[in-house]
């Protein structure tokens, strides 16, 4: 089946250059401005008979002027906290020195072109190259750098039609998750009749020249386009040279209300492959014969029990990528006459190892996990194993995707301490060899990375990744970054990251726990981190920490934490369960107000993970307990927090970050700053452009070493 999505952002790469070292001391005393007095109202819920206050819902408004107040108010706040970290500027600009090289993505070809992404070095967006060929001279095709004037509108999809002949890509404005669809005509780059609009969480699949299907919500009408709910998706139908108002509705609406839809058009053009969820887990499948006019949509998976993906057809047959009775996912044959799942069969079997599926060259390509690490095995369309691609060594590699007809496909390589790798593969024969290498000067045999199993707090085993410089002293007062997430069945495999160079070069170190709720061990594994065992992820994060202090690779004074997203709810459950045991804390784009989540955006899509305060008494209980935002205490002494959010996320919505910091600072007793730092124009996290990475990552590593009194060497 054809890609449903492009890898647009440009691989991170590192340099490091151990020239003269000069020590600049932090300064001993800081000057925090008063937090902004945060208005209270009587605002109280009764919820299973508990009365739970909410003063500072107002804020969930992020249209009203009092809400942009209260935003430049924190900000200034924050700002002038940071900018009197005397080694703030050194670190901006070490970051600066990192970035500036060349960073290509793996190539794609789509008609007479072979298509790939390159950022020159500081560009905020990576540009789209075309060549004839291998070889022919390459021209820009698409420069998302010219989509506004400061970066922050950025590519959020490209989809190419059967011939390649046409070109339909999305653009995010500020981050959002909202797009606007602009088509070409490839040969000449000119647009081709007017844009799309409101397009929102969605795939571009064409139908040979003659259209594409795409996905959306009506705008919520009363309040925020950036908050309000958006219950029902809807599959629609683009015909080229037709008005959007005369799209065709598929699939959705008020027929069949589904929360997430996408329709797929299978590579050989015969079927239509539509997925719809309620939830972030769990889908129903339909397909519909495209080669009949008016052929019916016939259900395939009529419940959302399981997960369910097309990834390939042949003539009558299609290729299902299933966990139904396989927890670690299988690959089964279904004849599309008959396609009831009592009628599949077995193609790769299930085995120990959590499966990945992807194809090329009329190949499957199994990316196993074993222990969060990959390993990739090559099968026929039979299911006959064929060979084990060698790969450089433990870590992720991804890709492994081209079309039906193609002879050679590419992959990358990478892990903490192995800079992405884009590696070209020959189908037949088998052999890999290298195709973009980093020019980067970073120098793996310097850093070490192992894993390790330590012991949560019911008996469970975690795997936890530990990457430092060789010759760090295991003496508890290394600055150390623990990361997690542990959640929606996503797998935290090692990858290189630019921004944590600085960390490493300074003897620190950095770990990643990965924790129950995610993929790593299949749907188990993630079943155990939700709803009512969603403390499991909690303690297992907790134990970490606990494992590092114990083997002195850290101690209470120099453990930083982070986490994003359902990440950021880890931070905020780890500081109000334990703030004793941090002295640095990141909790970003969180999730922090676990009863009214679901009140906001697609967020009631994740109440698979989480369950809903409307759910029973005791469910309410559960998250009431644990929610961040409630659970903070008066009187406590928490960790130096620095939450951060932005104000263009619509999908977790500013507003529990809002909520969390206000009352954090209400609460909070001692001499730690409990910050929050809120960008503008910007979104979730995608698209954001380079020069706002690069600030955002230089004012986390500060505050980091100032508030762990680490001196900052800096690095010419």
């Amino acid at each position: 089946m054809k890609k449903t999505a492009l890898i647009i952002a440009a691989i991170s790469l590192v340099a490091c250059n151990n020239s003269k070292e000069q020590k600049i001391l932090p300064k001993e005393t800081m000057t925090i401005l008063p937090y902004p007095q945060t208005k209270k109202l009587a605002i109280k819920d009764n919820i299973f008979g508990t009365p739970v206050e909410d003063p500072y819902r107002w804020l969930e408004d992020d249209l009203s002027a009092e809400t942009k107040q209260w935003v430049e108010e924190e900000n200034k706040v924050t700002q002038n906290y940071l900018e009197q970290i005397p080694f703030r500027e050194a670190i901006k600009s070490r970051l600066t020195d990192l970035w500036n090289y060349e960073k290509y993505s793996a190539p794609f070809k789509e008609g007479k072109y072979t298509y790939f992404f390159k950022n020159d070095g500081l560009q905020n967006q990576a540009v789209l190259y075309r060549q004839e060929g291998e070889n022919g001279k390459p021209e820009i095709f698409l420069d998302p750098n010219k989509f506004s004037e400061d970066g922050t509108s950025s590519l959020g999809g490209l989809s190419f039609s059967k011939d390649g002949s046409l070109a339909a890509y999305q653009i995010s404005d500020g981050g959002s998750d909202w797009r606007r669809v602009i088509i070409l005509e490839v040969e000449n780059k000119s647009e081709v009749g007017n844009a799309l609009t409101d397009v929102k969480f969605s795939d571009l699949s064409w139908k040979e020249n003659d259209g594409f299907y795409y996905s959306s919500y009506d705008k919520p009408k009363e309040g925020s386009a950036l908050s309000g709910l958006t219950q029902k998706h809807k599959l629609y139908y683009h015909r080229i040279g037709t008005a959007q108002s005369d799209d065709k509705l598929i699939f959705g609406g008020n027929e069949t209300p589904r929360r997430y839809i996408s329709g797929d058009v299978t590579e050989d053009q015969k079927y239509l492959i539509i997925t719809a969820a309620v939830s972030t887990s769990g889908n129903e499948l339909y397909v519909q014969d495209l080669t009949r006019e008016n052929a019916p949509i016939v259900p395939v998976v009529k419940n959302f029990d399981n997960n369910h993906h097309v990834v390939y057809s042949k003539d009558n047959a299609l290729y299902i990528y299933t966990n139904l009775h396989a927890p670690n996912f299988r690959l089964v044959k279904a004849d599309v006459n008959n396609a009831d799942p009592e009628n599949w069969k077995d193609v790769i079997p299930e085995t120990e190892n959590v499966l990945q599926i992807t194809t090329g060259g009329n190949k499957f390509f199994a990316n196993y996990l074993k222990d969060a690490t990959s390993f990739v095995v090559q099968f026929d369309l039979d299911g006959k194993k064929e060979r084990e691609i060698t790969l450089p060594g433990l870590g992720t590699a991804s890709g492994f995707d081209a079309k039906q007809k193609e002879k050679e496909l590419y992959y990358t390589f990478t892990s903490y301490v192995y800079p992405p790798t884009i590696f070209k593969y020959d189908i037949s024969s088998g052999k890999s060899s290298e195709y973009k290498k980093s020019g980067v000067s970073f120098d793996p045999s310097q850093y070490e990375s192992k894993q390790v199993f330590y012991t949560s707090k019911d008996g469970t085993k975690i795997p936890l990744i530990i990457t430092y410089k060789k010759g760090v002293v295991l003496n508890g007062k290394n600055p150390t970054l623990l990361y997690g997430y542990g959640g929606f069945n996503i797998s935290l495999t090692p990858a290189f990251s630019t921004s944590n160079i600085v960390l490493l070069e300074q003897g620190g170190i950095y770990a990643v726990a990965n924790l129950r709720g995610g993929g790593e061990y299949g749907e188990k594994w993630h079943i155990a981190g939700t709803k009512q065992q969603k403390q499991n992820v909690f303690d297992d994060f907790i134990a970490a920490a606990h494992y590092l202090i114990d083997n002195k690779y850290t101690s209470t004074d120099y453990l930083g934490i982070a986490g994003g997203s359902n990440g950021g709810l880890l931070v905020g459950a780890a500081i109000t369960q334990h703030p004793e045991l941090f002295k640095v804390a990141f909790p970003a784009v969180g999730v922090l107000d676990m009863l009214r989540y679901h009140k906001f955006t697609a967020g009631a899509g994740w109440a698979y993970d989480y369950g809903t305060a409307e759910d029973s008494k005791e469910m309410f209980e559960y998250l009431y307990k644990y929610s961040p935002y409630h659970a903070l205490k008066q009187g406590t002494a928490y960790p130096a927090t620095m939450v951060t959010t932005a104000d263009h996320d619509d999908r977790v919505v500013p507003a529990h970050s809002f909520k969390f910091a206000a009352r954090l600072q209400e609460y909070h007793q001692g001499n730690n700053p409990v910050l929050i730092r809120i960008e503008t124009n910007a979104g979730h996290g995608a698209g954001k452009p380079t020069a706002m990475i690069i600030q955002e990552q230089a004012d986390k590593w500060a505050f980091m070493f100032q508030n762990m009194n680490i001196p900052y060497q800096v690095i010419k």
